[in-house]
């Protein structure tokens, strides 16, 4: 279960590296070395976030290589082996051969750091773990299920029960995510969100009054945002004011020890909105409800899409999952240690959904002079059906 201080059981970091080791050998029989350098993937098997390299090879002890800071990584790690390592030399006796494959992140390891690595460990070919790592990460244990859960909850009391409170006529967005950020972070949030996809930068989330929430956006989601300027796209605007009947589109990440929840919620400020957009809404939350229960383990994500994309009707999918031109192609995406993992509710995502993955579901719709309505909400998958740990208000919460 979750620990006050953080420190992730050895327990816990001990079958997080047998189930790798397994999907390693069911995926790539003959895999002879996996390294990581990612702090993500090396807080998820060492439970710090340190400056340096997990060697795993296949027969033998994996080693925990730290550049900065190994004193920190020895006092809050209770994985098994530890070393000092100035610079990749230090560390070239450990394997003691040369590797025929090595096996590592290649989403985001760069070229240059490569080769420096290779000169000390040679390899003849470089190919990728992303997705072995990727599919371990997405079963969440106890342990997992307790930091989310804690997320969940303060998700669910920020922005159902505090929200409204912030909100007031004629301040900016940017005063506005300022205020919320303050908020969170008071009620428990750990202060950043984090993302796997390239280049993608987020300071709390998506926030936008009225049609900004529709404003065109690089971000890969149904919602928009104008930002702070073209410089920094995101936060929110300081010229743009709240004003009665305003709707306020609020889709931001929330972390506990490293793990996320999702959600989003919408408000009216000051006066109801027009029916067609209220109606819109209400679609939303049904397609929410209606995925939900199909977040059963066999299930399989592209099967749950096109059931309930085949479900809404060509007027209805106008500006569905989006506006205009910009419109994402899921429904839903899977959520751990970044926000943005898999299994994604989407075509192409075959394998079949495992008791204790978690995802986010998030239908949404554009409405021209209004802005994004719609739902978001962090679910974990049960034999029962998906279950919520982030609050069941369904949205457009009248703020008068």
């Amino acid at each position: 279960m979750y620990t006050t201080d953080g420190t992730v059981p050895a327990g816990e970091l001990r079958e997080r590296m047998a189930r790798f080791r397994a999907r390693m050998d069911a995926d790539n029989p003959e895999w002879e070395l996996a390294v990581f350098f990612g702090r993500v993937n090396l807080y998820y098997f060492t439970g710090t976030m340190q400056d340096g390299m997990l060697l795993v090879p296949r027969d033998g002890e994996a080693v925990f290589r730290v550049r900065r800071s190994y004193e920190r990584a020895c006092e809050e790690s209770l994985f098994p082996c530890i070393r000092p390592m100035g610079s990749f030399r230090d560390a070239a006796g450990d394997l003691g051969r040369r590797v025929g494959t090595v096996h590592l992140e290649t989403e985001l390891v760069p070229l240059a750091l490569l080769q420096r690595f290779g000169k000390y460990f040679p390899f003849e070919h470089a190919t990728s773990l992303d997705l072995q790592a990727a599919k371990v990460r997405a079963v969440k244990s106890a342990y997992e299920l307790s930091c989310m859960e804690r997320s969940g909850a303060i998700h669910r009391r920020v922005l159902e029960e505090r929200v409204p409170g912030i909100l007031q006529e004629g301040m900016s967005e940017m005063a506005f995510i300022s205020a919320l950020y303050a908020v969170m972070i008071e009620e428990g949030h750990q202060g950043v969100v984090r993302f796997g996809a390239f280049g993608t930068e987020m300071g709390v989330g998506q926030v936008g009054f009225g049609d900004n929430s529709i404003y065109p956006t690089c971000f890969d989601g149904p919602g928009g945002s104008r930002g702070a300027s073209p410089a920094v796209p995101i936060l929110g605007s300081r010229e743009r004011k709240l004003k009665k009947g305003d709707l306020v589109f609020v889709d931001v990440g929330c972390g506990v020890a490293g793990y996320h929840t999702d959600k989003t919620m919408t408000y009216m400020f000051g006066a109801p909105l027009p029916e067609d957009a209220v109606e819109a809404h209400r679609r939303c939350v049904a397609i929410q409800h209606r995925a939900a229960e199909m977040l059963r383990p066999g299930a399989v994500p592209s099967a749950i899409y096109e059931t309930v994309m085949a479900e809404l009707e060509p007027a209805f999918l106008e500006n569905f999952m989006g506006f205009g031109n910009r419109r994402v192609k899921f429904l839903g995406h899977g959520i751990g240690l970044q926000i943005d993992e898999i299994p994604v509710i989407a075509r192409g995502f075959d394998e079949p959904l495992q008791e204790n993955m978690t995802l986010a579901l998030e239908p949404k719709k554009g409405i021209a002079g209004v802005g994004m309505v719609g739902i978001e909400n962090t679910f974990v998958v049960t034999p029962a059906g998906g279950r919520c740990i982030t609050g069941d208000h369904p949205g457009l919460m009248p703020v008068y």
